[in-house]
């Protein structure tokens, strides 16, 4: 089939270079945000997605908003088969979903209906889930409700964060992305429309989501940290000032009060409503990032501190 690939982010990029591979597909374009600053130079740069695509000599289309008169018209003009989705970062409107003839297929990293929305992984992890995987969907005006081709499995360790979570994904999702695309061109595969069962959301998570409180137990404050690293990134307050907080280790012991820091020779550790965590990288104020008894030694912790 002729496809048009949308996507932006890194963990669209096994996807991409799967379907590149694929002797039955051929990516005519790509779809992806538009460049955009980024690093400390605020240097404006291209998506992983549009860099991909470059160095394939494939069109990149760029639409500030996917209802764009002249994207939607181009669109038109390269009449795709189907358009395979992952991560693109934007609403698409009728009028695009109207174009391909097999309509926009896109990859999903939960078990649909279960977290539907920006963050299903992370929402995943912090919730505490033993098994998430990834789904190819049609897509839908409704939000992540179309019907589903096909779904892959993938175990949640005791200590994935987002980040190696949803590296696994964008890889055994990339494989199911591409068998969903050749179900559709045999004609052999039929979307199943998603139930009411078990449906659940997962916003966008924001810097102040990704604040860690000690008030909670110390399982709760496992898996919020793992759910946000490497973005945005666990933080508390310490003297006043952001302290960021790599993933910790829950520690079977008694603990101090919640928030309060305990620092011995090789290890810092922080009181929870139950059992004490143990830090492990943290960060401070433009400092770099260093293991925790290194920050506590250079910090001089005085008995009762806390993190807030």
């Amino acid at each position: 089939m002729r496809l048009v690939f949308a996507g932006t982010p890194e963990p669209a990029v096994p996807s991409l270079r799967a379907l590149l591979a694929s002797e039955r597909h051929e990516v005519v374009a790509v779809v992806t945000r538009p460049d955009a600053q980024a690093g400390r130079g605020r240097r404006v740069v291209r998506s992983p997605i549009g860099a991909l695509a470059d160095e394939h000599g494939i069109e990149v289309l760029t639409p500030p908003k996917a209802s764009d008169p002249a994207f939607l018209a181009r669109l038109a003009e390269i009449a795709p088969d189907a358009c395979p989705v992952v991560a693109y970062g934007a609403l698409l409107p009728q009028a695009a979903l109207d174009i391909p003839a097999h309509g926009w297929v896109n990859l999903h990293f939960s078990l649909l209906p279960a977290w539907r929305g920006a963050a299903p992984v992370q929402a995943a992890i912090r919730a505490g889930d033993e098994i998430t995987g990834a789904s190819t969907f049609r897509i839908v005006k409704e939000l992540d409700a179309g019907p589903v081709f096909g779904v892959v499995t993938e175990q949640i360790t005791a200590t994935d964060t987002a980040g190696e979570l949803l590296g696994r994904l964008a890889e055994s999702g990339a494989k199911l992305l591409v068998s969903t695309m050749d179900g559709i061109a045999d004609g052999t595969l039929r979307a199943v429309e998603q139930t009411g069962d078990g449906m659940t959301y997962a916003p966008k998570v924001t810097v102040e989501d990704a604040r860690v409180s000690f008030a909670d137990p110390a399982a709760a404050v496992d898996r919020q940290v793992r759910a946000v690293t490497p973005e945005p990134g666990a933080w508390a307050e310490f003297r006043g000032e952001r302290l960021k907080l790599g993933p910790v280790t829950v520690v079977d012991e008694p603990g101090p009060p919640p928030g309060e820091l305990v620092v011995e020779r090789k290890r810092v550790l922080v009181g929870t409503a139950s059992k004490p965590v143990r830090l492990g990288e943290v960060q401070a104020q433009g400092k770099k990032r260093m293991a925790a008894t290194d920050w506590a030694r250079g910090t001089r912790i005085e008995q009762g501190e806390r993190l807030q």
